[in-house]
């Protein structure tokens, strides 16, 4: 009888773990970041801030989206600009000082294919079943000692990766998945860290990212956040080439010591 009372109350404890679902999860979510309504409501944002992948690589970008999948993103790295701008329909554009004889490009179709994530400031959980998402509980892990819901996100194209939210603050700590370096499926795992209110939501201002398993962080560090802004929507459309980093001034001619 003991055993059976035993029993029953480690049920009724543990119901209320097993009684999460995707959905409680995500409403969740959504209120520890300033509600719904207010996510909604978001119709344009400017990022601004330092991105760095490692010692001597770094240097500022800034990211600009507005409804309905608008982009534009500009990195600079030692002088030289990498531009990405997408007009939110069909058309996207691509410049990299960083190839033989650069100029601006159409985006591939595999650019296209991810652009829908890059431009969705949103994110994949609002409306996730009409972006066609699909979303499961995979149950809970310690994310850096920190108890954390475990959600598998498949999307439109198949792709599947996961999302780790803090069972405590509700909001996101991690996601891994994989991401398409050099032709190749490569782990990835990125960490969001330093969330901040701006305009009443929170949004998190530093995110360190890498390959699973290695040693070597990507950071992006958001300086400031800024939503509703007024953009052009020039911006949205093909860039112009930058002009090409001034030549460095060479140091004066040492003279010559003079006799006595």
């Amino acid at each position: 009888m003991r055993k059976l009372a035993f029993f029953f109350i480690s049920l009724l404890l543990a119901l209320p773990a097993a009684a999460q679902s995707v959905d409680d999860i995500l409403a969740k979510y959504f209120v520890a970041r300033g509600g719904l309504d207010k996510i909604k409501a978001v119709q344009s944002e400017r990022v601004t801030g330092i991105i760095s992948f490692g010692p001597g690589e770094e240097g500022p970008f800034v990211v600009e989206r507005a409804r309905a999948l608008k982009m534009h993103m500009e990195f600079n790295l030692n002088g030289q600009v990498i531009i990405r701008t997408y007009d939110g329909k069909s058309t996207g554009w691509t410049y990299n000082p960083f190839v033989p004889n650069p100029s601006v490009q159409p985006m591939t179709e595999a650019d296209l294919r991810n652009i829908f994530e890059e431009a969705d400031f949103d994110g994949p959980f609002v409306d996730y079943k009409s972006k066609g998402n699909q979303i499961e509980l995979a149950g809970k892990e310690d994310v850096e000692e920190k108890p954390a819901f475990k959600l598998k996100l498949t999307n439109r194209d198949g792709d599947i990766s996961y999302f780790f939210f803090d069972a405590s603050t509700h909001l996101l700590l991690k996601w891994q998945g994989n991401r398409k370096l050099g032709g190749k499926d490569v782990p990835w795992v990125s960490f969001f860290r330093d969330f901040r209110e701006v305009n009443g939501l929170k949004y998190p201002f530093l995110i360190e990212s890498g390959e699973l398993g290695s040693e070597n962080t990507q950071k992006i560090t958001a300086e400031k956040i800024e939503v509703n802004v007024p953009i052009e929507k020039a911006r949205f459309g093909k860039p112009n080439p930058p002009p090409p980093p001034a030549p460095l001034a060479e140091p004066p001619a040492a003279e010559s010591p003079k006799p006595h």
